[in-house]
């Protein structure tokens, strides 16, 4: 007799999921019809660095230092160039150029600020992780790196080339985390033992989190209350725009009834038909 799973309905990561928490119809451009966004310098220069700290523990502990993170940035940057020869076109000219790679020079520097990358491990890198739910709703997403120790238990780590958030925006950074440790905890039967976001913008920060599993399941119901939004508004046709102050460095503006733009027609697709990406792109949760 062969056993098989619920029959996957869609799927969701966090950078969907964030997305249609800040606004519905961010998610339908991005997800149903699939708009061409500008590529944005910070997030270029996120996917930058984070292919240094990936790399970087390529090296043997001992020569694990900011001269070396610094020396793997012009590389990694060539390489992800040649990938996407349309991130030469973000600069006006070679002096903004210079300036964004001193920037990414900045965070490599704060991050051995941070955390001692010579007293580290890990245990994967750049890990992609799925699970599907008991409801067949497929979560799936990258984590930066895992650390697992001796005993088993492991740390859940994701750098961000961005500021710290204050304590009020501080639950919506974990939600991420909590994501990530969800489906962990669903592949491996484990919670992890830590949660850590490593803020390498502004003056460099470590948010630390100790999920249980009372944390996990009401991430889990929160996820199935997303996506049962998700499938109201593609049943009934309604994508809310959410107004912020995201909307400032929003691509879709001239579609949003916000700005006076109209919408086009919803496209006949579903969330989910992609069931797996195997690279991480600009725009993914950096």
């Amino acid at each position: 007799m062969t056993l098989t799973g619920p029959a996957i309905v869609g799927a969701l990561s966090p950078s969907r999921a964030g997305d249609f928490m800040t606004c519905p119809l961010l998610y339908r451009f991005r997800v149903l019809d699939q708009l061409p966004e500008k590529p944005s310098q910070a997030a270029v220069r996120g996917t930058v660095v984070h292919a240094v700290l990936e790399r970087l523990y390529d090296l043997p502990a001992p020569r694990r230092s900011v001269e070396a993170a610094l020396e793997l940035l012009e590389p990694q940057w060539e390489r992800l160039l040649a990938d996407e020869p349309a991130y030469a076109e973000m600069f006006a000219d070679d002096e903004e150029r210079r300036r964004w790679l001193e920037q990414a020079r900045e965070m490599l520097a704060r991050y051995f600020t941070l955390e001692d990358p010579t007293r580290l491990e890990p245990a994967e890198r750049e890990l992609y992780v799925e699970a599907v739910l008991d409801s067949g709703l497929l979560l799936r997403g990258y984590v930066d790196r895992l650390d697992v120790a001796p005993s088993g238990d492991f740390r859940v780590v994701d750098y961000k080339t961005g500021s710290a958030p204050g304590p009020d925006f501080e639950a919506k950074a974990l939600f991420q985390m909590k994501f990530y440790a969800l489906v962990l905890w669903r592949l491996r039967g484990r919670v992890p033992r830590q949660l850590q976001l490593v803020y390498l913008g502004g003056g460099g920060e470590v948010l630390r989190y100790t999920p249980d599993e009372a944390d996990l399941r009401a991430t889990e119901r929160k996820v199935q209350a997303l996506w049962a939004a998700i499938e109201r508004a593609l049943e009934t046709g309604e994508w809310r725009h959410r107004p912020s102050r995201l909307c400032d460095w929003c691509d879709h503006r001239a579609l949003c009834p916000e700005f006076g733009g109209t919408p086009p027609p919803v496209p006949d697709r579903q969330p989910g038909d992609k069931v797996r990406s195997t690279r991480r792109s600009a725009t993914d949760e950096l």
